[in-house]
Formats: C-alpha cells, sequence, structure tokens
C-alpha cells in the first residue's frame, strides 16, 4: 500500500511541476505581448501625430519626414475617420467590405487616437495577434506529446506486467506439476495398501485441489477458449469449497435463480476469481461474518454479486484495489484483484468493479459478463 501511494504522489507531483511550468509560460508571454501592445500603442501616436502635421502642413513645410513616418506603417491596422464617421483613409486592412464594421469594433475595444477632427482607429498587428495565441498552441502540441508519451509508456509498462504474469503462471504451473504428480501416486498406493482409511479420500480432495491450482496457472499464460458452462454450478462449488474451509463463524449464503444460467466461460478460471473474492471477504470479516453470493439473469448481462460484512472499504481506495501491489493487510502481494480483474476482463470480456462499499459496514463485489 505505501508503495502505491508512493507511486499516486509522484504522479500528483509530476502534475503540480507541469501546470507550474504552464502557468509560468503563459505567464511570461503575457508580460511580452503586452510590451508588445504598448510598444505599438506607441508607434500609432507617433502615426498619428505625423497625421496631424500632414493635416497642419503648409507649403513651405517639408513633408519627407512625416510621409517617411506615415509610410513606414506597413503592419498595424488603421482606419482614419472624420467627424461625420466615414472613412478618409485606411491601411494594412485586406477585407474593405466589412471595414465600417471593424472600424466599430475598434472603437469599442479603445484603440483610437484623436487628431483634431478625425479619429484614429488601430487593431494589433498580425504578429502579435500570433505571438499571443502562440504560448497556447504550443501549449496544446506539448500536451498532445505527453499524453501519447504517457499513453505509450502504460502500454509499455502493461505489456511487460503481462510478460511478468505469463512468466510467473508458467513457472508456477511447472514447479507444482513435478510434485503434485507424486503426491497423486503416492495417494493411489495409499489406496490399495489402505482401503479402509477415512483420511485418504480427503487427501486425494486435496492433491486434485493442487492439481487444479496448477492446471489453473498454466491457463494464465495463456488465452484459454471459452465453453459454455453453468454459471449455478460454478457458485455451487465455490460454496461448498469455502464452507468447508472456514470456520462455522462464518455463513455462505448463495442466492440462485430456479433455472440455469449458462454463459461462455472458463469455469475453472471463474471459479478461482470468485474464491478470491469469498476469500479477501473473510479476511475483511476477520472470521466472522455473512458472505452472500447472488447470481442475477438480466435481459443483456449475467451478474454476479458477492457481498460481505466487513470493515468495508475506505472511498480513497475505491480506484486502487484492483491496482497490482495494493492491499490493506500486513501480508500478502496486492495480486489477488488485480488477477480476478485480469481474468475477468481480458479472458471473458466481461467487468468487475467495486458497486459499493462502507466503512464498518461491508463491501459487494460486481461481475458482470455479456450475454
Amino acid at each position: 500500500m505505501q508503495w502505491t501511494d508512493r507511486i499516486r504522489q509522484v504522479k500528483i507531483l509530476l502534475v503540480i511541476v507541469a501546470v507550474l511550468i504552464a502557468v509560468a509560460s503563459l505567464l511570461v508571454s503575457h508580460i511580452l505581448v503586452r510590451d508588445l501592445s504598448v510598444e505599438e500603442r506607441h508607434r500609432m501616436e507617433v502615426w498619428a501625430q505625423a497625421l496631424r502635421s500632414l493635416n497642419e502642413a503648409d507649403e513651405t513645410t517639408d513633408l519627407s519626414l512625416v510621409l517617411s513616418v506615415m509610410e513606414g506603417n506597413n503592419t498595424i491596422p488603421v482606419i482614419v475617420l472624420n467627424a461625420e464617421g466615414g472613412i478618409d483613409d485606411y491601411r494594412n486592412i485586406e477585407d474593405t467590405i466589412q471595414i465600417a464594421g471593424y472600424a466599430q469594433r475598434m472603437i469599442k475595444a479603445g484603440d483610437t487616437i484623436s487628431v483634431g477632427s478625425q479619429l484614429v482607429c488601430y487593431d494589433e498587428s498580425i504578429m502579435l495577434k500570433r505571438l499571443a495565441a502562440w504560448p497556447y498552441i504550443q501549449l496544446g502540441i506539448v500536451l498532445i506529446f505527453v499524453v501519447v508519451a504517457i499513453f505509450a509508456l502504460l502500454s509499455s509498462k502493461r505489456a511487460e506486467q503481462n510478460k511478468v504474469w505469463v512468466g510467473l503462471s508458467k513457472e508456477t504451473a511447472h514447479q507444482l506439476g513435478t510434485p503434485v504428480s507424486s503426491l497423486m501416486a503416492w495417494v493411489e498406493m495409499l489406496k490399495e495398501q489402505y482401503p479402509e482409511d477415512d483420511l485418504l479420500p480427503e487427501m486425494d480432495k486435496d492433491v486434485k485441489r493442487l492439481q487444479l491450482i496448477a492446471e489453473r496457472f498454466s491457463k494464465i499464460g495463456s488465452l484459454p477458449e471459452p465453453v459454455e458452462a453453468s454459471m449455478n454450478e460454478v457458485l455451487t462449488h465455490v460454496v461448498d469449497y469455502m464452507d468447508r474451509r472456514t470456520s462455522s463463524q462464518v455463513q455462505l449464503i448463495s442466492r440462485l435463480p430456479d433455472h440455469e444460467v449458462i454463459a461462455r466461460m472458463n469455469a475453472s478460471l471463474f471459479e478461482w476469481v470468485i474464491e478470491n473474492l469469498c476469500k479477501n471477504a473473510v479476511d475483511a470479516m476477520e472470521g466472522r461474518g455473512t458472505i452472500t453470493l447472488t447470481l442475477y439473469d438480466e435481459p443483456h448481462v449475467i451478474a454476479i454479486e458477492v457481498a460481505d460484512t466487513g470493515k468495508g472499504i475506505k472511498k480513497k481506495d475505491l480506484n486502487s484495489v484492483f491496482t497490482p501491489g495494493f492491499t490493506t493487510k500486513k501480508r500478502g502481494w496486492g495480486l489477488g484483484l488485480s488477477l480476478a480483474k485480469r481474468i475477468v476482463e481480458e479472458y471473458h470480456k466481461g467487468r468487475i468493479y467495486v458497486k459499493q462499499s462502507e466503512v464498518g459496514v461491508g463491501t459487494t463485489f460486481r461481475i458482470e459478463m455479456k450475454k
């Protein structure tokens, strides 16, 4: 649990750092755009002063400097309005059809300078507008790149985890195979020598259980072909198995429909999922309480709910219960629920989730499989 909390803290820290960098970038860009906007305002004031000088010029006035200033504006859109609101002149405007509306927008924005009876209206240059928009475009590109990179890393991590699962499962099945075969042979020999012994049938059941576990591990490493099987029988087997291996203070209740519910599944692996949920429920109840298994035959899905009267799951941990390594127990690797999720979702194309959980009341897991 500490490991998963540390990973979550690192992710939060990285997000905070990314947000701070984005805010700093936008702030610096805003300052630069503001400074350029002030500079363009000064340029337009000089341009308006040149227009005033042109309007007041006589035959002896040297207009070379004035005309040089006015002709030097090749970037800032300008519209000169007379006292009646008519257009006397304009510069650096491509769409002359909507020029009157453009002038009104400039006036509403407050980008005007009075020159006698005339009004000089101006707008930001194309370059300034591009500079103002560029940080957002840049952040968008960076965001897309980060999302793609994270998706690639998660996919790579998931593929690596799958390889670990396969390798671990195959090796476990291989290591169990030899001693289980030996035990089966010894049990058969004991049956011949002590045919009346009452303990041998129970020993035989346990050995066959070990064989079933080895078989399950071998199937985790591949994609077993699902076949039609009775979900009623699967839940009945789980209840019988758990009932014999839990204390009398744990009550198992199964609520099954009167008719057989048939689903396409690998019965052995699916029993493992239900068993895992039941074992977690026993641990959560600390060996005392009630586990209820309910099978629903709904119009579009087959649903199984496993409810317990245990200590429940905290809200902050609900999104982490299926994460490999997450566990609330002092012992354990935290792989059971993540393995159950893999079996349900990848092998059976179903869905498993926490339907509800309340601390001190209990938890209900729900599994849904499409018909």
